[in-house]
């Protein structure tokens, strides 16, 4: 079945703003993602990581990528398709709670 890389972008005062029964389908979702197979994790610190020409690496804290929204968390999900990935998505926290999530097929 084919996988999908998905970043989940939020901040708390979008998560707050959404009602409790609302985030609390969107954990209920994350939850059968998980039962499902999915591998799921709240983003860190991120760390860049360059080793130009592979003459010495480099490694530098904080994120290269910037964004409105927060990175909040990844997950990696299997789905038939690139809908039915989106269909699972849908229903996350980052998706209820006034963020967005992204959806990047692995080939």
């Amino acid at each position: 079945m084919p996988k999908f890389v998905t970043i989940g972008y939020g901040d708390r005062a979008g998560y707050d703003r959404t009602l409790q029964a609302v985030r609390d389908a969107a954990h209920a979702q994350d939850a059968a993602l998980v039962a499902e197979g999915a591998l799921i994790g709240i983003a860190g610190t991120p760390v860049q990581v360059r080793n130009p020409d592979a003459a010495g690496v480099e490694a530098r804290e904080g994120p290269f990528m910037s964004s409105e929204l927060p990175i909040a968390g990844f997950a990696v999900i299997e789905a038939a398709s690139l809908k039915d990935a989106i269909d699972k998505v849908s229903q996350v926290p980052c998706a209820v709670a006034h963020g967005v999530v992204e959806v990047w097929p692995l080939k």
